[in-house]
């Protein structure tokens, strides 16, 4: 196994069951028997992540039971979007899998393979995901991937902190605020809440927005794909969002410059009380070599709701396979082994795999979310994760998508530095219309 972008890793690996099976020419996962594609080389495009780390130094019974061997480029996350783009202008097939964020897709559709007759032949379904998960790896009623990381929203809280003052588990954003002053005014050292409000380019600061705009009940877009968002009900849930850090100030002061990792981080050092964020968080906030909190500091609950509603915002980050490689049929072998569920059970697990300690708890299948063991190896993170999934969307699965998400992410980091809210999202609407109607929407 070769992996470049990333670290170069060897040893024994130790096989599964699996192996064995293949010895008996008869493999799992509805891999083909007899190694029909011995010999081929596949190069996969990956984000830096344990979870595809632990995935990666397993690929050893991938190429015991079909002679298929792997190269994984790992590529950090703020570098993957301009990769992809590039590799798809260039028409480049040197990459028979990539890697990607769900709302690249629609734009990055057109080589990008669809798989709905392969997943058919041998009898795969999306519905093994959660609807939020399983809607984001489709376009234009195409499947075009696996969800293989995705993502869920929880809240994340001091419980120490919490306990010693005498607080609940926030159940609503009101409790947040109100948590938060009761923080604030405690003279502890430590923020009340960690947010991202910075315009960084990949659109975090709309994801905890999301959630305010849905449980309104207002929309991006209305039925005739107008924008939607500077409706009453939209602007309210905007002021709100935004308020939290102009006029209810519980916010850490960095969060105008954050991104979604910087307060991570700042929650990490022990210098915020609480932060909505992934459930893939929990790992590193209770590791000992990322940070100085002790896995008892560290207690999560449900997105808080809005006006008596929650609606939460799902992501993900599938693997395709690209339309310009000359090996497809090893590409899918590949997808159908790297997507089972017994392998992701394993991955979240499991802490050490070949040496390498892994620290990972995402898994994707609803199968695994709701697992005893995937839980109880996991504070039960996963029976939290597919609660929050029940009222989950996704971002616009269209082309124009990242355009769009640009200009409403420059409108909300402008907002946050105390902008007029109103006038911006009106000017965001107004430039979103004109992006639509060029594409020919209306």
């Amino acid at each position: 196994m070769n992996r470049t972008g990333g670290i170069l890793l060897a040893g024994v690996l130790t096989l599964s069951a699996a192996g064995s099976a293949a010895a008996q020419d008869t493999l799992p996962y509805g891999l083909e028997p007899g190694k029909p594609y011995a010999g081929t080389t596949l190069n996969v495009m990956s984000v830096v992540t344990p979870q595809f780390t632990g995935l990666a130094l397993r690929d050893g019974e991938f190429e015991e039971m079909t002679g298929i061997t792997v190269n994984w480029t790992e590529i950090p996350f703020v570098g993957l979007q301009e990769k992809v783009s590039s590799v798809g202008v260039a028409a480049d097939g040197s990459f028979d899998v990539v890697n990607y964020l769900d709302s690249w897709g629609p734009p990055n559709a057109r080589w990008l393979m669809p798989i709905d007759d392969l997943m058919a032949r041998d009898g795969i379904s999306m519905d093994r995901y959660p609807a939020a998960f399983a809607k984001s790896a489709q376009f234009d009623g195409k499947t075009l991937g696996f969800p293989l990381r995705a993502h869920a929203q929880l809240f994340f809280y001091r419980k120490d902190i919490f306990d010693e003052l005498g607080l609940e588990a926030p159940k609503t954003w009101d409790d947040v605020i109100a948590a938060g002053k009761a923080i604030r005014e405690s003279g502890k050292d430590i923020e009340p809440l960690a947010l991202y409000y910075h315009n960084d380019g990949n659109r975090q600061n709309l994801f905890i927005w999301l959630n305010f705009l849905w449980a309104a009940g207002a929309d991006l877009f209305d039925e005739n794909m107008k924008p939607a968002w500077n409706s009453e009900a939209g602007l309210q849930a905007t002021k709100d969002y935004i308020g939290l850090h102009t006029e209810d100030k519980i916010t850490h002061p960095g969060s105008i410059q954050f991104v979604e990792q910087d307060a991570r981080v700042s929650f990490q050092q022990g210098k915020a009380a609480m932060i909505p964020i992934w459930w893939w968080a929990y790992s590193p906030m209770i590791n000992d070599e990322q940070s100085v909190l002790k896995p008892e500091q560290v207690a999560f609950t449900g997105m808080p709701s809005y006006e008596g509603k929650t609606v939460t915002y799902a992501i993900s980050m599938p693997f395709s396979i690209s339309d310009y490689s000359k090996h497809k049929e090893a590409a899918w072998e590949f997808l159908k082994w790297l997507s089972n569920a017994d392998l992701e059970k394993r991955n979240a697990i499991e802490r050490e795999v070949a040496g390498t300690p892994i620290s990972n708890n995402v898994v994707t299948h609803i199968a695994n979310l709701q697992d005893p063991e995937v839980n109880a190896a996991n504070a039960g993170i996963q029976e939290a994760a597919w609660a929050s999934l029940q009222n989950s969307d996704i971002m616009p699965q269209i082309a124009e998508w990242s355009e769009i998400g640009d200009v409403l992410s420059a409108a909300i980091a402008e907002a946050a530095a105390g902008g007029d809210v109103e006038q911006l999202m009106n000017d965001a609407a107004d430039r979103a219309e004109k992006i639509l109607k060029r594409a020919g929407y209306y």
